[in-house]
């Protein structure tokens, strides 16, 4: 019986995610994911995001090496947040060389 909170999107997420993985393997792993009690599966997904927030960090860090940790923090807030609601909560963007320019005029 399919659950009434997965979409579309988790399914064919759950077809593409295993794409290098034998049938056998692919299973396993996805009767092992079912029978995880739910704490341990908060912890994977804890764990998942923590790892998606320093990718992202070091993502802004090489697009921006001048970034200040404040700035590179408002931008990973933009990311996760989307701009607009980013804004709301913290404030407008300010870039490290925009901040820079400030000073000097």
């Amino acid at each position: 019986m399919q659950s009434p909170w997965q979409c579309d999107a988790m399914r064919q997420s759950q077809l593409t995610l295993f794409d290098d993985t034998r049938p056998e393997a692919k299973a396993v792993l996805i009767d092992l994911l079912r029978q995880a009690p739910p704490w341990k599966k908060l912890r994977m997904m804890c764990q998942l995001n923590a790892s998606m927030k320093r990718l992202a960090v070091v993502g802004l860090r090489q697009r921006y090496p001048a970034a200040s940790e404040e700035e590179i923090q408002r931008r990973l807030a933009d990311i996760l947040l989307g701009p607009a609601l980013a804004e709301k909560m913290y404030g407008p963007l300010v870039s490290s060389t925009e901040a820079a320019a400030s000073l000097h005029e």
